[in-house]
């Protein structure tokens, strides 16, 4: 199985930013552990600050994957033009969230990308994306 993991502005961050929401390991220690557990999964990694960046990077991996990991972070509640790119690849797209955005502020309760998603996991800590791997697996 091919899976690609896009993660978007600052989450190259994590270990340092606010550990108290988002957790103090970084996420390429957490790849690492990823890889480790799940040898039968190829992975494809991107992360970008810049809108346009995480568009390209969608629809280059949405053609040629299995399924997507999306943590849009904060382009979650902004962006139609990600939304509008998940409807247009083939790749299903399961998305991310460390933290309970319901948890949180008023704004981070909307999503453009929830309504074009496979599904949503929120909450979970780093966890979150393994268990969109597993939901991956089992073929869900």
């Amino acid at each position: 199985m091919n899976l690609s993991i896009v993660n978007g502005p600052n989450l190259n961050l994590l270990g340092t930013r606010e550990p108290g929401i988002y957790g103090a390991e970084t996420f390429e220690a957490y790849y690492e552990k990823l890889q480790e557990q799940y040898p039968q999964v190829h992975f494809s990694y991107f992360q970008s600050n810049v809108e346009g960046a995480l568009i390209d990077a969608l629809q280059d991996f949405g053609f040629r994957t299995d399924g997507i990991l999306l943590n849009a972070a904060a382009y979650t509640h902004t962006s139609v033009g990600l939304g509008d790119c998940i409807k247009a690849i083939d790749a299903p797209v399961l998305e991310i969230h460390i933290s309970n955005t319901f948890a949180r502020e008023d704004f981070r309760h909307t999503s453009y990308i929830t309504p074009v998603a496979k599904g949503l996991i929120v909450g979970f800590g780093l966890d979150s994306y393994r268990l969109g791997v597993e939901s991956f697996l089992a073929g869900k």
